[in-house]
């Protein structure tokens, strides 16, 4: 096999809707400055006795069902995420297990908000390398375990959720090669430090880097894809803040584009970002199956990572 392809998304969020209203009440804050500032409206919060392998399950189980195969079939499983609280086992092979799975490869990845896209290139080049055949591909954070809900900074900013994907190996590569890297002079400007955190961020760094830097590097990605902005049916860009979703949209030229803007109704799920708002814009038949999607992720480290595939 030359490549693979991506043939079933899925995602889950947790049953609570935490409002812009509802978060005014808890820190000192109201709806029109959260929304003037990172576009968000409302964002879900698990359960405290709901944890990360349990959502990534749940996302994942609706991936497989989605896909139409055997989950027996399924021989690598890699999750993105830096809020599981247990080092071991990791959730990789916890969803293995509440899968069912045979003897998949079960690996955790944590690059934080890029993670998604680090984990779906990491499936890709092992399928490529023949290693692997069917792959699964899981972004999931319950960020609300981290956070200080005393914060105004970074409360109303987070969101808890999963979403996954199935990739098979293709004769036909649709999974783009990926363009990833980091800005290591900047890499304590997302922050999950010690065994109680909280989630910390210097955003105005990281505002200002990925709306003058990032433009070019999603360039780089159409390019290695063998497209032109203007051709891309699709941009999921990581749900961070709306106000860094539209403007970077616009200076790559997909003029042509379905923009995700999840981040309205979902927050910053981190890792699960992406994944989420793919899933939805699928579900929902918002983008053409087989139109070229770029994916974008950045965050902790601060990494970065994307690729174009082709819509299932």
């Amino acid at each position: 096999m030359t490549g693979s392809r991506v043939v079933a998304l899925g995602h889950y969020q947790p049953e609570r809707v935490l409002t812009n209203a509802e978060l005014a009440t808890m820190v000192e804050t109201n709806d029109e400055w959260i929304q003037s500032r990172v576009g968000i409206r409302e964002r879900r919060i698990a359960a405290p006795d709901e944890q990360v392998d349990e959502m990534a399950w749940r996302a994942a189980d609706k991936a497989v069902a989605n896909a139409g195969i055997d989950s027996s079939e399924i021989d690598y499983v890699v999750v993105a995420t830096c809020t599981a609280i247990d080092r071991s086992p990791n959730m990789a092979a916890r969803v293995a297990a509440r899968l069912g799975l045979g003897n998949p490869a079960a690996i955790d990845l944590n690059t934080a908000c890029s993670g998604f896209a680090y984990a779906l290139a990491t499936a890709d080049q092992a399928i490529r390398a023949g290693a692997a055949t069917k792959a699964l591909v899981i972004g999931v954070e319950k960020l609300s375990d981290w956070t200080d809900w005393t914060d105004r900074t970074t409360c109303v900013l987070i969101g808890d959720g999963a979403g996954a994907a199935v990739l098979v190996a293709s004769d036909e590569p649709e999974v783009g090669p990926v363009v990833w890297g980091s800005v290591p002079e900047m890499s304590d400007a997302v922050r999950i430090e010690g065994r109680d955190g909280p989630f910390a961020q210097e955003g105005l760094s990281v505002f200002r880097w990925a709306t003058t830097q990032l433009p070019e590097i999603a360039k780089q990605v159409c390019e290695k894809a063998g497209l032109k902005p203007e051709e891309l049916g699709g941009v999921v860009l990581h749900q961070a803040n709306l106000r860094i979703i539209e403007p970077l949209a616009k200076r790559l030229g997909a003029v042509n584009a379905v923009v995700a803007k999840d981040v309205v109704e979902s927050g910053n799920t981190s890792a699960a970002s992406i994944p989420i708002a793919l899933s939805k814009l699928v579900e929902k038949r918002e983008i053409p199956s087989g139109a070229p999607v770029l994916l974008f992720g950045f965050g902790g480290g601060l990494s970065y990572a994307g690729q174009v595939i082709r819509c299932p």
